[in-house]
Parts: C-alpha cells; structure tokens; sequence
C-alpha cells in the first residue's frame, strides 16, 4: 500500500479525493492522510514517516508549499512531492521544480491527470526502493566478498558472462553431514547453527584452496562444482581434505561429524536457472551428470567418497580406490558399479 499526504487548505479538496480513489482505497493500494498547510503537514509526516509521496498545493496559511517543500529533504529526503498550483503560475511552478518537486498537476485538478501523475510517481518511488535495496544488499556483500571479486562482478566481463547459458565438462561433488537432523532435534537452535557454520566453514575453505565453486547449500548438504584442468582430480583433493578435517572435529556426546560424499564428472548445463517472477535466479549447473552425483551421496556411507566406474577410470592412476560392487541408481535403466576413493 502507498501512502499519500495531501496538504491543501481547502478542505473540500479531502472529500473530492476520497470519491474519487475509493476503489484504490478499498482495495488498500492507496492510503491516503490530509493535512491543511505546511506545519500541519510536518507534523503528519512525523506521525506518519512511511508517507512515500506528498501532493502539496503552493498557497496556504501559515505555511506555503514551496516553504514546506524546502523542508521535506530534512524530514524525509527519499518522499517525493507533486505540486499543485493555478494555471499562470508558472513562475512558482519553476520555484517548485528547482526545490526538488518530482512534478506538478494544476487546478482545477483534473483526476485522471492526477490519477496518472500519482503511479508515476509511484513508479519512481519504487524503483529508488529496490535502488537502496540492492545498495544495502552490496553492502552485505562487501563483508563477506573479497574485493577482487567485486570489482569483477562490476565488469562488462562478468555481465557478459552471468548471461551465457552453455554446456561445460565439470566435476559435481555433493557433501552431506551425516545424520545432522538427528542432532537438530536434541540441541538448541543457535547451537545448531554454530556447529553447522562451522562445518560449512570447513568445507568451503578445502574448495576453495582447490579452486572449487560453491555451488549452493543444500540443508546440511554442500553442492561444489569444479571446472577447469584437471577438474576430477582437484575435487577429490578437496573431498578428502574434507573428510580428513571433519574427523578430527569435536561433536556432542550424541553426534560425531562425518560426512557422505558424491562426486561425478563429465558434461552438464551451466545457466541461470530459477524465477524470473520472483527475482531470484541461481546460476548453477544441472543435468544427469549432477542428478548422479546427488544420489551417489546418498548411496555412501558415513566416511565414504563414492564414485562412478567412469569417474574411476579418470583418476585411478592418481588416486587408490576399491570397487563397492553393482547398485541401482533412481532413472539408470541398468545397476552402476561404484568405487570408493581410499587416499
């Protein structure tokens, strides 16, 4: 819902608008305050500090609308004021603007003009809201984002690239904290957490030193995705410091961290995927060759890195590794042999 003060001495000014804005009102688009002149208005304003837009006639008592419109910006810099004033006054019209009023209607108000110049303006009071928005979405973002990465992000190179939707050869590793539910239920929710930020912590620390993405957080599973020479090699690096750290953390009386591991390599599409009605896109990688290593880890043991016979033949002659026998696998039409990665 907008809100709107109209500061207008004549009074009748307040019945005409609610006749005629009904609808909006009853349907709760537009709320509407009124107040009688330039001090009156300020105090409204400071009852009413969520008032987006002001719609303000020029002369009234006491206080006049190009006084009270030098004031707003003290009040509140981001409302956005439309003038009203007589036809001929041109001259306090141009006063108006070069204050900062956002545009100006004249009387007798003609309530379509009126109606269109109010979702203009509403218009431009929502775009500066998802403007500051995304400014204090960067802010965050400066605190945990490393600064090189910012400025690539800001590069004709990186909207270039977050566009392109392509297939790409990668290895997909999913890492699941073994049996973390269980232990949600018993602790506290900050204790949860804690130990849950930690683990995550951990694990991105290993990806990263092998120059492994982040994928996405999956519960208490981590997506990695690793591009790039030497791909499925770098990935197990990174999923056997894993496990290697997580076994000598500490857990609770009732839960011992360890995790499950999937990974799998070979070709999968890279793109922005998600609702473009919801604002919220994932640039991610999807395709059978991620769905495989989803329910690899799932097939895995507690301490287990699980890979396909394909995935074997890539690293055997880097990694040792021993055959876990024929499984089925959700949509493989035949049983996949696994192997489990040892060092």
């Amino acid at each position: 819902m907008i809100k709107i003060l109209i500061v207008d001495d004549e009074t009748d000014l307040e019945i005409l608008i609610r006749q005629k804005f009904r609808k909006k009102i009853r349907e709760q688009q537009y709320e509407f305050v009124f107040a009688v002149n330039g001090n009156d208005a300020l105090r409204k304003l400071q009852e009413f500090p969520d008032v987006e837009i002001v719609l303000c006639d020029i002369n009234m008592p006491e206080m006049d609308g190009l006084t009270l419109l030098s004031k707003l910006s003290e009040v509140n810099p981001l409302v956005k004021t439309v003038m009203v004033s007589a036809y001929g006054d041109m001259e306090n019209i141009r006063k108006a603007m070069n204050r900062g009023a956002f545009d100006f209607v004249t009387k007798p108000v003609d309530f379509e003009d009126l109606e269109l110049t109010i979702e203009k303006t509403i218009q431009h009071v929502s775009l500066i809201r998802e403007t500051l928005k995304a400014i204090k979405e960067n802010n965050i973002l400066k605190m945990y984002v490393d600064e090189n990465v910012l400025n690539f992000m800001g590069s004709r190179e990186f909207e270039t690239s977050i566009m392109v939707n392509e297939t790409v050869e990668a290895t997909v590793a999913f890492i699941d904290i073994c049996s973390f539910t269980s232990i949600s239920e018993k602790e506290a929710p900050d204790t949860v957490v804690a130990m849950l930020n930690r683990y995550f912590d951990l694990m991105v620390a290993e990806i990263i030193a092998q120059e492994g993405i982040v994928d996405k957080f999956i519960g208490d599973c981590v997506m990695a995705v690793f591009k790039g020479p030497f791909h499925p090699d770098r990935a197990i690096d990174a999923c056997l410091a894993i496990r290697s750290k997580i076994e000598t953390l500490k857990g609770t009386a009732d839960f011992l961290p360890k995790v499950s591991i999937g990974i799998n390599s070979g070709e999968m599409i890279s793109g922005n995927i998600g609702s473009a009605t919801l604002r919220r896109l994932d640039y991610t990688v999807i395709g059978d060759t991620v769905n495989t290593a989803q329910r690899l880890q799932r097939v895995a043991a507690p301490n287990q890195i699980v890979i396909t016979q394909e995935g074997y033949e890539r690293v055997k002659q880097s990694f040792s590794c021993k055959s876990i026998g024929s499984v089925s696998l959700k949509n493989k039409a035949e049983e996949v042999m696994l192997h489990e990665v040892l060092n």
